[in-house]
């Protein structure tokens, strides 16, 4: 059992939380703090997780975020765990981890949720005039893919920088929908396990890796 322990790769999710009686700017200085202790621990992952509108969580710029971890370390891959995306425009997220990616080569992930990240009422601040409740998350998965592309002759709109470049994409997900979306598309999945109902949700990995299967 240890030696099988021993070839899993460990990583680490962080919300940059607000201690009480702390500020924010502490929140990132011990989240830092954080990421390059599990480097040294030889952890492969620190991921940011995208949450708004919550006085115990520092990580709502998310991008930012990882440009400030990922320029304190060196080694470890940083990332998104995850974007929301249908909180974005996808040629928004295409250009902020484009730069991510120039900056930080091969060091940058980029994981997709399709929750708001809040309540209905922040979600609605964030959209404005979008009207997205994560039903088009498969196409806003497509056009965000899409500007990760390389340009075909006379596209009218570049993610500059993003096109062209090598962002690893994953699913995050507790339902079985984002589960069987990454199964089709043959997208790496992070699982969340978030409350007791562990029977259903593993019953969601399975659709994952039976859809992967088939691929």
């Amino acid at each position: 059992m240890v030696n099988l322990l021993s070839n899993i790769p460990f990583s680490v999710l962080d919300l940059s939380p607000v201690n009480q009686g702390s500020t924010t700017a502490e929140s990132f200085c011990n989240s830092l703090s954080l990421a390059q202790h599990a480097e040294q621990l030889g952890y492969k992952r620190f991921w940011l997780a995208e949450h708004h509108n919550m006085t115990g969580i520092a990580s709502a710029a998310t991008s930012v975020v990882i440009g400030y971890i990922a320029a304190g370390t060196s080694k470890i891959r940083v990332g998104a765990g995850g974007i929301m995306l249908p909180n974005h425009a996808p040629l928004v997220i295409a250009e902020q981890f484009g730069t991510l990616e120039s900056m930080y080569p091969k060091r940058i992930d980029l994981g997709l949720g399709r929750a708001p990240g809040s309540d209905r009422t922040t979600a609605h601040a964030l959209r404005r005039t979008l009207h997205s409740d994560g039903d088009d998350f498969p196409e806003l998965l497509e056009e965000l893919r899409f500007f990760f592309r390389e340009p075909v002759e006379n596209q009218r709109v570049r993610a500059v920088p993003g096109a062209g470049l090598d962002v690893p994409i994953w699913l995050l997900g507790s339902s079985g929908f984002s589960a069987q979306l990454a199964g089709e598309l043959g997208l790496p999945f992070a699982f969340a396990v978030i409350d007791a109902n562990i029977r259903a949700q593993t019953r969601n990995l399975f659709e994952f890796l039976s859809r992967r299967s088939c691929a």
